[in-house]
């Protein structure tokens, strides 16, 4: 058979965001700090872009009232660059105490800690060649990921090195033995034994021993009667070793490396603010952004400035400043729109969930979709999805993401939202018997009594969102 060409037309209706719906869409989705980093780019790459300052601007003519301490200040980029000593002057005796500021190194990486542990012991080169592979094996909490008989292998393949079976044993049990106590194991009962043996020798301690030892299994389904019997142990007795199991740490590998530094950086910033005054509710945007004008040598089309200037330079020239003016004009009335959206969308979600913003009892909450805000707004659902994306409000009572408002509610017939069967859960198993902790069966009727009528699984889904275990796992002894 033979081919032919053909020709056909079809017709095809599509709908594409434009290229300044795209650009508005990803300023939507941008949180506080991402905006203003945004906006200092901006500015930085768009000369028709400038920042409104406040105040006249210095002039240039005038006395030169610099002195010279101020001149060597000057050599610096900012505030921490300086010295300490150019901010204060030393008048002080030999003898007096003089604090000296002095630079903190980062915190050394779980495997940097163990091998300078290790060097200063006696241990060889290959030793040490050695160990360091065994300590390459352990993953973040400090547990070894393969076999003793795994290790020889990759020794010999990949490192070239022939060692036997209780050499190795010799170098995983030294490194056992560094600190953090826990570090090497082979499983959690592994892991909880070692941090026990690292402790003083009482009868608490022996006990809880030969409970990891050789009950383990028992001890992990929290089978305290059935425990206590099998040890010949009194309740008593039985609590107070289980007490120095909990206070060992299951990870011990997290708790090295790391900055504590970064710690401190990750904070949040909250978007908006609302103030409570007797029935009064207050909002406000933090905006933390500059106001921004066009520069003013862009306003016009620059032809002042180009009077001895050949026709084609002339014409470069104003369609160089047209494009940058019109750019900066349309990132300022995108700005303008994304705050406006902002600010649009958290008035109805707080006009939605006004009686919650009053008591901040989450039981109050009712149950919000984005349809919801989307009528109250006239947005699509997708610029209510974004404009609630990593965003944060504070309250007196906290700070909280967007997305803590929106929440299905239970049943069709019924105004009950998640939040408030949450909150009803949490409640009712903070004052249940720690002694005989309440099933999924037992909380589903006791959520029936109190008018909130669900099947068991959807009672057990809510259980498991608020991160509490089961009726097992909370028995206390």
């Amino acid at each position: 058979m033979k081919g032919s060409l053909k020709l056909s037309l079809t017709q095809k209706l599509q709908q594409r965001l434009s290229p300044l719906q795209m650009r508005f869409v990803r300023l939507l989705e941008m949180n506080g700090p991402e905006i203003e980093e945004e906006v200092r780019r901006e500015v930085d790459d768009n000369p028709a872009l400038e920042v409104v300052t406040d105040g006249p601007e210095p002039s240039a003519e005038g006395d030169f009232n610099e002195s010279s301490e101020d001149l060597q200040l000057a050599d610096y980029r900012n505030e921490d660059e300086i010295p300490s000593y150019r901010f204060e002057a030393r008048n002080r005796s030999r003898d007096d105490a003089y604090f000296e500021p002095v630079a903190v190194a980062e915190e050394s990486s779980l495997s940097e800690s163990l091998m300078e542990q290790l060097a200063e012991t006696d241990v060889t080169p290959l030793d040490l060649q050695i160990a360091r592979y065994i300590i390459g094996n352990l993953d973040d909490n400090g547990y070894l990921t393969r076999t003793l008989d795994q290790i020889l292998d990759d020794l010999a393949i990949n490192a070239g090195i022939e060692v036997d079976m209780d050499h190795l044993r010799e170098l995983v049990r030294r490194v056992r033995a560094l600190d953090p106590p826990g570090i090497c194991a082979y499983d959690l009962r592994d892991c909880l034994a070692l941090q026990l043996r690292r402790l003083a020798p009482t009868d608490a301690r022996n006990l809880a021993l030969e409970i990891v030892d050789h009950y383990f299994d028992v001890f992990s389904l929290r089978h305290f009667d059935r425990l206590a019997t099998m040890l010949g142990v009194s309740k008593e007795q039985l609590r107070e070793a289980v007490d120095i199991i909990r206070t060992l740490n299951p990870k011990p590998g997290g708790q090295v490396g790391g900055n504590a530094g970064d710690d401190k950086l990750r904070h949040i910033i909250p978007d908006f603010n609302i103030e409570t005054d007797g029935d009064k509710l207050t909002l406000t945007l933090v905006n933390n952004l500059p106001e921004l004008t066009i520069e003013e040598s862009y306003v016009s089309d620059g032809n002042e400035f180009m009077a001895g200037s050949t026709e084609r330079n002339r014409k470069d020239a104003q369609a160089f400043i047209m494009r940058k003016r019109e750019d900066a004009t349309e990132f300022i009335d995108l700005l303008r729109l994304r705050q406006e959206t902002l600010y649009r969308v958290m008035e109805a979600i707080l006009k939605y969930q006004h009686d919650f913003f009053m008591t901040e009892d989450e039981s109050k909450l009712r149950p919000m979709i984005l349809k919801d805000i989307a009528a109250m707004t006239g947005y699509d659902l997708s610029v209510i999805s974004r404009a609630t994306a990593g965003k944060y409000v504070a309250t007196p009572g906290g700070i909280y993401p967007l997305k803590f408002f929106f929440n299905e509610k239970v049943n069709a017939d019924e105004d009950s939202s998640s939040r408030e069967i949450l909150a009803v859960i949490r409640e009712i198993i903070d004052a249940e018997d720690h002694h005989d902790p309440l099933n999924d069966d037992a909380l589903m009727q006791k959520l029936a009594e109190r008018g909130y009528d669900l099947a068991r699984r959807t009672v057990a889904k809510y259980r498991e969102r608020l991160g509490i275990p089961v009726a097992r796992l909370r028995k206390q002894i």
